[in-house]
């Protein structure tokens, strides 16, 4: 009884570990990572999408609105955008986000609000987390997210 058991186990197990299939995803629209990718799928019942940091940096490498606190936070939800079109998403299905901020000042918050009721739903917002940290020095702020697809 115990073999049948111990057979059953791997059977099912070797089938679940099979069925997940991963994808790893870099979209021509964001700067060519080094130690990362943007994007990173997950397929089984559901569809789980991973997003790296994202920072104000367009395709080119080229840091938007060097000092200008709103001009990235706009340029991060772009590249956000951008990630989540490659992979047959929208904010919609954005679960968790993560935001760091650089040189942290409670009005970046408020410009983040701003900024993020532009692209994210107001009914069903998801979870996020904000913190200050130190960045890059010309970097004001980073986001990650999750996002499920059906």
């Amino acid at each position: 009884m115990k073999l049948i058991l111990i057979i059953a186990t791997l059977f099912f197990s070797t089938k679940i570990k099979a069925q997940v299939q991963k994808q790893f995803i870099n979209p021509n629209e964001l700067i060519k990572p080094s130690g990362y990718t943007h994007v990173v799928v997950t397929k089984n019942a559901n569809t789980t999408i991973y997003i790296a940091g994202e920072v104000p940096f367009n395709s080119k490498g080229e840091l938007i609105g060097k000092g200008d606190f709103r001009a990235q936070v706009i340029q991060v939800y772009e590249n956000m955008k951008a990630a989540l079109i490659a992979t047959g998403a929208d904010f919609n299905d954005v679960v968790k986000m993560n935001t760091y901020i650089g040189n942290y000042n409670p009005e970046y918050l408020k410009i983040v609000r701003e900024v993020r009721s532009m692209y994210l739903s107001k009914e069903n917002p998801p979870a996020n987390t904000t913190v200050g940290v130190v960045l890059s020095p010309d970097v004001l702020i980073e986001m990650e997210a999750i996002a499920v697809l059906k």
